[in-house]
């Protein structure tokens, strides 16, 4: 398989986890648990509308990575957002999270494919 098809199915990969993760989770609400994180992380008693915000903001991430544009500070920004995310998670609501501090592992390894898919295989890619 070429790079860049390669770079395009990782691409797809990347933007369902965040669109999924906004729409299904945080949106429509069908893993409470987030909105849990939120009220912690965020020290509220109304975490709906700052959960839902949360999520139309994933969805456009989705959107911002399917078009394309400014691809190399998408991929720096998701790392930082996932990077800050997941510290704030494992340090104020590990106890949440689906794998408890073991998330961390699987955020790691998600900002490495974003990093691998971003400033690898789209090194030398025109697209």
């Amino acid at each position: 398989m070429s790079n860049r098809k390669k770079h395009q199915l990782l691409s797809y990969f990347i933007a369902i986890v965040w669109l999924v993760n906004g729409l299904l989770c945080k949106v429509l609400h069908l893993v409470p648990r987030h909105q849990e994180i939120v009220a912690r992380i965020l020290n509220t008693d109304r975490p709906g509308l700052l959960t839902i915000l949360i999520g139309f903001s994933e969805i456009g991430m989705a959107a911002w990575i399917l078009s394309r544009a400014w691809t190399r500070t998408n991929a720096i920004i998701q790392i930082l957002v996932i990077a800050t995310m997941n510290t704030l998670e494992v340090l104020l609501a590990p106890d949440l999270l689906l794998w408890g501090r073991m998330n961390a592992i699987f955020a790691g390894l998600f900002i490495f494919i974003i990093y691998y898919n971003e400033f690898r295989l789209n090194k030398n890619l025109v697209l």
